[in-house]
C-alpha cells in the first residue's frame, strides 16, 4: 500500500480544511496557531519527539511487533529457519490469523486477531510504515475513539469478506489500513469543497493502485479483505462525522472505543485458550 500524506488539517473553529502552515483560517479569520491540545491529542505525552506521534497509532504498531516477535520465536523452535523473513502457516494459524475452518467452528475471534498478525518481514515493515502515517493522520482529524472504531469494524469487516470470499488462510493489518483509506475518502465527500475534492481523489487514486496490486497474483495479497476493510471504514466514518462539542453524541463515541478495545483483548484472550489447548 502507498503512503498517502498531504500538509492538511482541520480549522478548529469553522472546520473547514486549511494547511498545516496557516496561522490564521482563511475562512472564518480565526487564529489557528498554536493548535489548540484536545484530550484526543495524545502527541503532547512525548512533546513531539516521535513524528505524528498519536497515542491508539502508537499502540497498534507496539502490539503488532511485539507478534511479530513471538510469532518468530516459536515459528523458530518449530523447525522455521527463515522464520525472521517468513512464518509458517501453521504458527499463522495458532495465533488466530483468519482461518475458514476455525471461522466455521465458531472461532469469530479470528476476525479480529488477524488483523494483529504478519507473514513475514516485509509484511510488517510495509503495513507498518503506512499506519504510522495514515493512522496518525486518521487519529487526529477523526479523534481517538472514532479511528479505534474505524480501526476495528474495518479489521473485522475485511476479514469478514475475506472468509466469504477465499478459503486461503489469511492476515495483516491492511483490511484495517484500507478502512482508513476509506475514512479519509469519507471525509473528501463529507466536504463539497475543492480541499475535499482533492482529499477525495487522492485517496481514492491510493485505494485503487493498492487494489490493482492485489490483482498481481506473485504478491499473494487479499484483495477481498482490502475492499471488506475499505467499505467499513468508508461507511463507519461517513456515519461518525468529526468530533463536535462535548455532549451525548462524544460520549458514545468515547464508549464504543472502548468497547472496540475490549473485544480485542477479548479475543487475544480467547486465541490464548485455543493456543494453549492446540499446543499441548
Amino acid at each position: 500500500m502507498m503512503v498517502l500524506m498531504d500538509s492538511r488539517r482541520m480549522c478548529p473553529h469553522c472546520r473547514a480544511f486549511i494547511t498545516i502552515k496557516d496561522r490564521v483560517c482563511p475562512y472564518c479569520n480565526e487564529a489557528v496557531a498554536p493548535r489548540q491540545v484536545s484530550r484526543d491529542d495524545s502527541s503532547q505525552l512525548v512533546g513531539g519527539f516521535i513524528p505524528h506521534f498519536r497515542f491508539n497509532t502508537t499502540i497498534i504498531l507496539l502490539l503488532n511487533f511485539g507478534l511479530y516477535i513471538a510469532t518468530t520465536i516459536f515459528s523458530m523452535r518449530g523447525g522455521n529457519a527463515e522464520a525472521f523473513m517468513n512464518l509458517d502457516i501453521r504458527t499463522l494459524v495458532l495465533f488466530g490469523a483468519k482461518w475458514n475452518m476455525g471461522l466455521a467452528q465458531g472461532e469469530w475471534w479470528r476476525l479480529v486477531t488477524a488483523g494483529f498478525l504478519h507473514g513475514g518481514l516485509f509484511h510488517i515493515l510495509m503495513n507498518s510504515w503506512v499506519l504510522f502515517d495514515l493512522g496518525a493522520q486518521v487519529e487526529e482529524l477523526y479523534g481517538s475513539s472514532r479511528m479505534l472504531v474505524i480501526y476495528f469494524v474495518s479489521t473485522v469487516g475485511g476479514f469478514y469478506a475475506s472468509a466469504m470470499w477465499s478459503s486461503a488462510v489469511s492476515m495483516g493489518a491492511s483490511a484495517a489500513l484500507m478502512g482508513l483509506v476509506g475514512a479519509m475518502i469519507a471525509l473528501g465527500v463529507r466536504h463539497r469543497n475543492a480541499m475535499g475534492a482533492a482529499i477525495r481523489g487522492m485517496y481514492i487514486r491510493g485505494a485503487v493502485v493498492c487494489l490493482a496490486f492485489g490483482m498481481i497474483g506473485a504478491f499473494h495479497i487479499d484483495n477481498a479483505a482490502h475492499i471488506g476493510g475499505l467499505a467499513a471504514g468508508f461507511a463507519v466514518a461517513y456515519l461518525a462525522g468529526t468530533p463536535g462539542r462535548e455532549g451525548l453524541l462524544e460520549n458514545v463515541w468515547r464508549a464504543a472505543g472502548w468497547f472496540c478495545i475490549l473485544m480485542t483483548a477479548v479475543s487475544f484472550l480467547k486465541m490464548y485458550f485455543w493456543f494453549a489447548a492446540s499446543t499441548q
